[in-house]
């Protein structure tokens, strides 16, 4: 193992804040003993992929090739990772966990969990389970072999009579068993972590299994400093406001660790995100991006890679919160002109809806908003109901803004309509589309002349919001309820009752822009001009980039210099 850089070791410092800090009793666990040497591995010439220990009895030439397979199974890189564990077979035919790697392959713990529409596919656990049978027959030469393909195959052995979420909590607890049999084996431990993060809820804010499974990792962390899956699942267990402090040394070491996975590029932009480090969030989707582009050149000629466009939905977020419009229009034009997809899957999905739609509401352009068009129209948005909410809400917005009620109530119910269909597969989906349903119901009640209600609405739809966290598959909401409820209140004459929302509101979303400049405006009409130069200097620190038509940046450049110091 390669001896460990600077922000590693920042991430080894943060282990144990962690785990006292999120984990309570977590103290108390002792890291795990070092395992056996690492197997040499082939690695591609300038490919890095970090360090991966799995020791299997399988041929050398099988060990040798099985390390990176499994690194880029814990990198997300599901298709490169089942096509490594192909060549494994191929150096082996009778390595069985070369199969155990191909289910693993088809699994998407993580993903499926907060998004039912990227759970595996029918074919693919038809697939996942004959590949778990083949590892099975014959059975693994070592117990510790056979737990691990037993505990897969909790997953996928009932998924013709049990949903998804009652599998992964089997599988969950399967790995739990097989760490603890095999205390010495990291990897067992690092695979338990990501069977926790299966399991978790969105609706729960304690964390408690995102804790949990935090203390896994942090236990393992110390004796792999450099392996991509502790970094990146440690990033998934904080990512939450309430966390994310903790993982920004995670985020910051997963790009160095793993550099040719394009979502170790892009994860750390998750941190990121959350605490409002728009210019390192640009930086990691620039380069998640391109390396995506990369993978789809060599794998999927003449395709776009869903990789990419998750990047570039972050990137289009980072760009438009730092006032870079410029540079957003160039990821906006990128999005439209995608054609051909290397997969049709919920993330592509959700970056093809939402950063149109962002372009033009984060800009308060309602004109641009009111004329979004569902694209591409090859897309199979039957299937992703839940994203194409989002340009109906566009629209909608678009349109009340502008007091052209007669097509905004017919997108509020489109929304009402889908939000009942999505709600026969997807609870949390449907609940995402409900919020925004009744954030354009508010603004059309608004329009109408009806303010009571429409205040009524927006707090409900803020409440609603907020019972939940947002799904990793986006950076945040299109808009915020919460920094929606605040403009309510501000242009009905109660800048006080305004401040209160944008920083609850920033609470949960540091260094939105609109909330920052928003927040200035209300402090100045409600009498508190110190505190209105608190949120234009952190507009101005964060914006050293923006473009000329952020007219919010100048004044508050101009109001800071003319500030009387006290």
């Amino acid at each position: 193992m390669g001896r460990a850089g600077p922000e590693v070791r920042r991430l080894l410092d943060v282990a144990v804040l962690v785990a006292l800090a999120a984990v309570p009793g977590a103290a108390d666990q002792v890291p795990l003993p070092a395992a056996d040497a690492p197997h040499a591995h082939s690695v591609a010439p300038g490919e890095k992929l970090g360090t991966v220990d799995f020791p299997v009895s399988c041929s050398s030439a099988a060990r040798a090739k099985f390390g990176r397979a499994t690194a880029l199974l814990h990198s997300f890189a599901y298709e490169q990772a089942e096509l490594a564990f192909g060549e494994v077979l191929s150096a082996d035919p009778s390595c069985a966990m070369a199969h155990w790697g191909i289910a693993m392959s088809l699994f998407h713990p993580v993903w499926a969990a907060a998004n039912p529409t990227a759970a595996p596919s029918a074919a693919d656990l038809a697939r996942g389970l004959a590949e778990v049978q083949k590892a099975k027959n014959p059975p693994p030469p070592t117990a510790r072999e056979r737990d691990y393909v037993e505990a897969l195959e909790a997953f996928y052995a009932e998924s013709g009579r049990l949903d998804h979420a009652t599998r992964a909590a089997a599988f969950a607890r399967a790995m739990e068993t097989v760490h603890a049999r095999h205390p010495e084996d990291r990897e067992a431990a690092i695979f338990h972590g990501l069977a926790l993060l299966g399991t978790v809820s969105l609706a729960d804010k304690t964390y408690a299994v995102q804790k949990q499974a935090a203390a896994v990792l942090n236990a393992v962390l110390p004796d792999v400093p450099d392996h991509p899956g502790v970094a990146h699942y440690l990033i998934h267990s904080l990512d939450y406001p309430a966390l994310a402090e903790l993982a920004l040394p995670a985020a910051r070491a997963y790009a160095q660790i793993a550099p040719s996975a394009p979502h170790a590029l892009h994860m750390p932009s998750h941190i990121f995100t959350r605490l409002g480090l728009w210019d390192e969030s640009i930086e990691a989707n620039l380069a998640s991006a391109e390396a995506a582009r990369g993978v789809a050149a060599r794998l999927h000629p003449g395709r776009t890679s869903f990789d990419e466009l998750h990047a570039l939905d972050y990137l289009e977020y980072a760009y438009l919160q730092a006032g870079r419009d410029a540079e957003a229009a160039e990821v906006l034009a990128r999005v439209r002109a995608v054609g051909a997809l290397d997969f049709e899957q919920f993330a592509a999905a959700y970056a093809l809806a939402a950063v149109p739609a962002r372009h033009a509401l984060e800009r308060r352009d309602w004109a641009e908003a009111s004329t979004l068009a569902v694209a591409p129209a090859s897309f199979p948005w039957a299937r992703f109901a839940h994203a194409e909410a989002i340009v109906h809400f566009a629209r909608g917005m678009g349109a009340a803004r502008r007091g052209d009620l007669d097509p905004a109530r017919a997108e509020a119910a489109w929304l009402q309509a889908a939000r009942e269909q999505i709600a026969l597969r997807d609870p949390y989906w449907s609940a995402q589309t409900d919020v925004l349903h009744r954030e354009l119901s508010a603004w059309i009640a608004r329009a109408e002349g009806h303010d009571a209600e429409a205040l009524r609405l927006m707090r409900s739809a803020a409440g609603l919001e907020e019972a939940t966290e947002k799904s990793p598959v986006t950076p945040g909401a299109v808009l915020p309820a919460r920094e929606m409820l605040g403009d309510l209140l501000l242009e009905t004459g109660d800048p006080a009752g305004a401040l209160v929302e944008y920083d609850l509101s920033l609470r949960a979303a540091p260094g939105r822009y609109h909330t920052l400049a928003a927040a200035a405006q209300a402090a100045e009409a409600a009498g508190d001009p110190a505190r209105a130069r608190s949120y234009q200097a952190r507009l101005v620190a964060q914006c050293g980039r923006a473009d000329a038509s952020r007219v919010e940046v100048g004044k508050a450049r101009a109001a800071l210099a003319t500030a009387v110091p006290r």
